[in-house]
């Protein structure tokens, strides 16, 4: 158990990391500690004192049966290494149904009337200035939509946009004249 421990870095009294099927989370979990060990020694840029440091990752499997990570937070990766923005992306989740797409993004601390949302045929733009920091996110949809059915709902620092996929039509043939 003191090998299994020294290994993992935590005490794990209910044998629950002990399984290989952990081995991506030991992954991650090296992938965090060398980011913390070389954002302190970069500085993250230049800090203003009192700003926020956001970062996360949200894991899941996607519908294909393949992990899913998604960064979020203000600290974007540069050449010179990880270097704080004055936008914050927030955390998204796209849901795919058969005839619509619904976008769930947390926007915690903003005022329904500050969010701003453009779309394209492939793209959601979300910008929004928020209390602690101003939001920004452009979103790659994964199908063809019509802009004119968007809805938007925001509650509780959640905004659920709902997009209808575009009718897929066949390619109109058209004639080539010779000459």
């Amino acid at each position: 158990m003191a090998d299994k421990k020294k290994k993992r870095g935590f005490d794990d009294p209910f044998g629950f990391f002990s399984d290989d099927s952990f081995g991506d989370f030991e992954e991650i979990r090296r992938v965090m500690d060398e980011f913390m060990k070389r954002a302190m020694g970069s500085g993250l840029g230049e800090l203003r004192s009192g700003e926020p440091i956001v970062f996360g990752v949200n894991m899941r499997v996607g519908p294909d049966g393949k992990p899913v990570i998604q960064k979020f937070g203000n600290v974007k990766p540069t050449m010179k290494g990880p270097m704080v923005s004055d936008k914050r992306e927030p955390l998204v989740d796209v849901i795919e149904r058969e005839g619509d797409i619904t976008v769930m993004v947390e926007l915690p601390g903003v005022n329904k009337n500050q969010i701003n949302l453009k779309t394209t045929d492939r793209m959601l733009t979300i910008s929004a200035p928020g209390e602690e920091s101003d939001f920004y996110k452009e979103v790659k949809l994964p199908a063809a939509v019509d802009s004119k059915s968007a809805k938007a709902n925001y509650k509780n620092g959640v905004l659920e946009v709902c997009l209808e996929k575009k009718e897929k039509s066949k390619p109109k043939a058209e004639n080539i004249p010779v000459e």
